[in-house]
């Protein structure tokens, strides 16, 4: 109910803050207009102050028009008074004069530059001729026009030139924002959910070929491979909710709602003990284990010097995608495989980056796109080169001799190329 309660409060405050400055200005444009010798004087020039303001209040689509309008009266009444003998004795307008700079600054910040000729030419012309409307004309007069004609109206072209690059820059920032986000959406859709759903197409493949070859199935054996196949929807579900909950709620979503399987959540190896008391890479041989389950057998070999070694929240959280998406592209690709290998230690020669190796004994790959199948996108090593690469990484694949598929990333062991990654995510 609060929270329903604040952006509309917000909303309704913003536009009280502004009806009041109105209101003030308008009663300024109407003692301005009293000014005048006379009646008719008065009023022509208080409908003129209170079309100018009106003009700086007027939607976007329809402001080039009645910006235009509005300065093109204003300069009228001022040849007009000009050519009269009573004049305004203390006051040409300077509410007028201010609403006709800053309608040229508007013109120049929101309307496109062919579109912002005509309004900046025209209300810049009335705030420079506007001082002719009062009664004495001498050489503070001329000095006066002289430094608005030279001074205010540039400057308050450029501040509009300004206002726009302003405008620009940030809705670029805001688009790059957005992007990044999408693709890390993207990202963890394609991790965890494909990932889950790969697993319940190749067990359903599985017993279908099963059942086409004529080999009937023990009630043991369906009742393991449905019990598989109902684990692995219910990890997408998990992971579903949790992208709907973090799509939903992203101010609010924490490591609470990433999905099961996450490194960086709770059921990851961060989980309740930290990133510095996490379980290390060890939960790679649970993730090694469900794949052997329902595919072929599937070897980790974990260097004893990193068993047990405390790694940085994003680098052990790489390491996870890696061997994730690697299992999963050998699982949907690798025909024939009978072992695949994940080795994961030092870099020899480099004590300082962490090498993952995933490697299968399969005849196929990932295929050329020309040659992917419909149900395969190929997002895959796209978004997992990302990922590499946003931990100052680097990862290579492709078929390697004598058959099967090699997937090779080599990572930072230190945590400060990392710590910046990390931020941005949960900011």
């Amino acid at each position: 109910m609060i929270s329903q309660f604040r952006p509309r409060s917000r909303f309704r405050f913003r536009h009280l803050r502004q009806g009041l400055v109105g209101v003030a200005l308008a009663v300024l444009v109407f003692l301005e207009g009293l000014n005048a010798p006379h009646p008719a004087m008065a009023a022509a020039t208080m409908v003129s102050g209170a079309l100018c303001l009106a003009a700086l209040a007027v939607p976007e689509r329809h402001f080039a028009r009645y910006a235009t309008g509005a300065a093109a009266i204003s300069c009228v009444l001022t040849v007009t008074e000009a050519q009269l003998s009573a004049r305004p004795p203390n006051t040409p307008g300077m509410v007028e004069l201010g609403a006709l700079l800053l309608l040229s600054t508007r013109a120049v910040r929101r309307c496109p530059p062919l579109r912002a000729a005509g309004p900046v030419a025209v209300s810049s012309l009335a705030a420079v001729v506007l001082p002719l409307r009062i009664e004495q004309w001498d050489d503070h007069l001329k000095n006066l026009i002289a430094v608005i004609a030279v001074c205010v109206v540039p400057f308050m072209v450029v501040a509009g030139v300004c206002l726009r690059l302003y405008d620009t820059l940030r809705e670029r920032e805001r688009e790059a924002i957005r992007q990044a986000q999408r693709l890390e959406h993207a990202r963890e859709l394609h991790d965890f959910v494909a990932h889950h759903v790969t697993a319940i197409v190749t067990q359903t493949k599985a017993a279908r070929f099963t059942a086409a070859a004529g080999n009937p199935q023990s009630p043991e054996d369906l009742d393991r491979m449905l019990a598989h196949i109902e684990r692995a929807g219910s990890q997408a579900l998990g992971s579903m909710r949790a992208m709907v909950t973090n799509l939903r709620d992203h101010a609010t979503a924490s490591a609470t709602t990433r999905p099961k399987g996450d490194p960086a959540g709770p059921h990851g190896p961060y989980g309740r003990h930290g990133p510095h008391g996490q379980r290390g890479l060890r939960d790679l041989r649970v993730l090694a284990e469900e794949f052997s389950e329902v595919g072929p057998l599937a070897e980790l070999i974990l260097a004893p010097e990193l068993a047990d070694r405390p790694l940085p929240p994003g680098i052990a959280t790489t390491v996870h995608r890696v061997v994730q998406e690697s299992l999963t592209n050998a699982r949907k690709h690798a025909t024939g495989a009978g072992r695949v290998e994940v080795r994961i230690g030092v870099r020899p020669g480099d004590p300082e980056r962490l090498e993952v190796s995933v490697v299968d004994d399969g005849q196929g790959g990932a295929a050329p796109a020309a040659e992917r199948p419909a149900e395969g996108s190929g997002y895959g090593l796209v978004g997992l080169a990302e990922r590499v690469a946003e931990v100052n990484g680097h990862i290579t694949s492709g078929p390697r001799d004598g058959g099967g598929w090699h997937v090779l990333a080599a990572l930072p062991l230190d945590g400060t190329a990392t710590e910046e990654t990390i931020a941005c995510d949960h900011a």
